[in-house]
């Protein structure tokens, strides 16, 4: 992406204008993020989601001001890890046919969905490259979409609640083991702030990232 050494000496201006692109980029995955989750959760027999407007890709519905866009644009901004967030998609796990089992499908489309977008955005940059000489904003910004969601389906993948991963883990768990799980979801920010500021979660992640780029790129 950008060098910090070298975002440090741009102006602020310019350094705005590097970061739009990338809030951009950010803003459409999270969107179909949480789209997908609500699409998933329709399709199993919820539709909550679908009834507050949620079934849909328009950013709009899908914003959290603070979350999805102000603290990414200071973390793009200063290198301060801070963790961002969309609306989280609300699920009724009473109106699941199985409740356990669909609250995890439901969990795992949002990582999915990030997958998805990284493979056509993928396939996009290739065919781009192969049909320029000069490649510019477009390769650019086709290159940011892979590489956001790639990081946001692994990171959501993490198995820690409140995140996409921990849901997933307690419908594939026993029970007894489930409501262990589900006890750290109030700590679960803290447990990967942790990972986070410790380099674990860089170790883990670091691998299988730059397995996955190596396939799409």
């Amino acid at each position: 992406m950008f060098h910090r050494d070298t975002l440090n000496r741009l102006p602020s201006i310019q350094l705005l204008q590097q970061s739009l692109p990338l809030l951009a980029v950010l803003i459409m995955s999270l969107s179909f993020h949480e789209a997908a989750h609500a699409f998933a959760a329709d399709r199993l027999g919820d539709p909550t989601a679908r009834q507050l407007g949620r079934l849909t890709l328009n950013p709009l519905a899908h914003i959290d001001w603070i979350g999805t866009v102000l603290f990414p644009l200071i973390a793009m901004s200063s290198g301060i890890p801070l963790i961002g967030w969309a609306k989280p998609v609300p699920v009724d796990m009473r109106n699941l046919r199985e409740p356990r089992r669909d609250f995890a499908l439901v969990a795992l489309a949002g990582p999915v969905s990030n997958l998805i977008l990284a493979v056509a955005a993928g396939l996009l940059f290739e065919a781009h490259l192969a049909s320029t000489d000069a490649p510019g904003v477009l390769a650019q910004t086709l290159l940011m979409a892979v590489i956001m969601n790639v990081m946001l389906a692994l990171f959501n993948m993490i198995p820690v609640p409140p995140l996409d991963g921990g849901n997933v883990l307690m419908g594939l768990v026993p029970h007894s083991v489930a409501r262990s799980i589900n006890w750290l979801r109030p700590y679960g920010f803290l447990i990967i702030y942790g990972l986070m500021l410790t380099g674990v979660l860089t170790a883990i992640m670091g691998p299988v990232q730059h397995f996955l780029l190596s396939f799409l790129l």
